[in-house]
């Protein structure tokens, strides 16, 4: 063989074998880095804070099941919440690596089954069964870098009497604790009062923090952390919109929905007077929704339309978690009315019979705006806490728009109760809404009226 074939030959193992030590060097690197992050809830002069490796980290989140992580980041958020492990669109592994991708961490939800369902924490193998469900979900992501905490259960004292379930849940807890030394174990509650406080303190005492939920209400919970007796740790993982169990009603019994600006303004004020404003005990939060989802309309609770425009609420966000707003903001929802009324009127109108409708809409980005119209049946869910709900029926054709911001409605034949939407779209991703719920009665013409 030619000489410098062989030298060629040795020099190209050479590299192949360097190649191959720095590829394995570099594969034990990237496997240690991927190790689980250190988190700890520790009390130091008095305060509560929560550390990730060794640094202190405020929650600057949102409830994220299928909404937009890459958006979260550039508004400036750093984490945010799971409802369970797997949501049916991605699975936990997939969700916790895009995480990690996107520099978030993950408050991990284990869904537990509830009371309101039919579930029975007084039945020991049952719940033995979820035990062991859990644990393997546990096992399988407790190592992810990306994973901040496990959250036990969402809501388990809504319409709930047994308490039990803190047993199971502290159960849970403990196994946690055994299997994985890295990540603190909290539970999410349907709001707070001393009752409840004092059931989890003698049931569930293995838990590093607790979590709160609350709409309107949050505004009230600096008072009630204090009526209920807890001094220790909280984060909240749900908060934002008024709840449509909360809000004024039209005669009819139709909840009556705040507009995308009056939402923004209200997510300010909870934030700084629920959130912010306590330095000793409060760990962060997570914003509902980010993202969409119907309940009892397509736009109570998700701060992007379904569309995936960002709406105010986002620009709040950014705002409330960097200190600044965004170069271009969203539209602004100054006012909306049908028949020269608006959402709190309890506006009525005649079947088949045509009405105008206005919004006015200041866009700060000095876009033109888009506007679509649309009527939807009411919807006649009942569900609580969240459960899925479909979606009320679309009724095309019955609104007609030749000018920005004005409309010709035409009310549904069928009598019943039904919402007129309006989107303002800046075509830059962002909007602005409104709906105005409404009855049809039955038309009586003039003459018959006269008769």
């Amino acid at each position: 063989m030619d000489p410098r074939k062989i030298v060629s030959l040795k020099c190209l193992l050479v590299l192949l074998v360097g190649a191959m030590t720095a590829g394995s060097c570099l594969a034990q690197a990237k496997s240690k880095a991927a190790g689980p992050a250190k988190v700890e809830v520790r009390q130091a002069d008095g305060r509560w804070r929560l550390y990730v490796n060794r640094q202190p980290f405020f929650i600057k989140g949102a409830g994220l099941e299928f909404g937009n992580q890459e958006k979260l980041v550039a508004a400036g958020g750093n984490s945010f919440r799971t409802w369970r492990t797997d949501n049916g669109r991605e699975t936990g592994q997939e969700v916790l690596d895009r995480a990690r991708k996107n520099g978030l961490y993950v408050t991990m939800g284990l869904e537990l089954s509830r009371e309101r369902h039919g579930f029975d924490y007084s039945d020991t193998n049952v719940v033995a069964k979820q035990l062991a469900i859990i644990k393997d979900q546990v096992l399988k992501f407790k190592d992810h870098p990306a994973l901040l905490m496990w959250d036990i259960g969402n809501e388990l004292n809504l319409n709930s009497k047994n308490p039990k379930v803190w047993d199971a849940v502290n159960d849970i807890s403990k196994m946690i604790h055994q299997v994985d030394p890295n990540h603190p174990t909290t539970t999410s509650l349907a709001g707070i009062g001393k009752g409840l406080i004092d059931q989890i303190k003698l049931h569930a005492p293995d838990l590093d923090l607790l979590c709160i939920q609350s709409y309107a209400d949050i505004v009230n919970l600096p008072r009630e952390l204090r009526e209920s007796g807890w001094e220790g740790p909280y984060a909240v993982t749900e908060w934002g919109a008024t709840g449509h169990w909360e809000c004024g009603k039209t005669g009819w019994g139709a909840p009556i929905e705040d507009n995308s600006s009056v939402k923004a303004e209200c997510y300010r004020k909870r934030y700084e007077t629920a959130i912010a404003s306590d330095a000793k005990n409060c760990l962060g939060s997570y914003v509902f929704l980010w993202g969409q989802k119907q309940e009892r309309t397509p736009t109570w609770y998700g701060m992007f339309l379904p569309s995936d425009e960002a709406t105010e609420t986002v620009d709040v966000m950014q705002y409330l978690w960097t200190g600044s707003w965004p170069e271009f903001r969203s539209p602004q929802l100054k006012g909306f009315w049908l028949d020269e009324k608006t959402a709190g009127q309890n506006i009525r109108l005649a079947a088949g019979q045509g009405y105008a409708a206005k919004v006015l809409v200041q866009s700060p980005a000095d876009s033109t705006l888009t506007y679509v119209w649309e009527i939807m049946e009411e919807s006649g869910a009942q569900s609580v806490g969240g459960d899925s709900e479909h979606q009320p029926q679309r009724l095309p054709g019955l609104v007609s728009s030749k000018s920005p911001g004005m409309a010709q409605v035409k009310a549904p034949k069928k009598t019943g109760a039904y919402r007129l939407f309006v989107y303002a779209l800046d075509g830059h991703g962002k909007a602005a809404y409104a709906n105005i719920p409404f009855f049809v009665d039955a038309w009586t013409s003039p003459v018959t009226a006269k008769q």
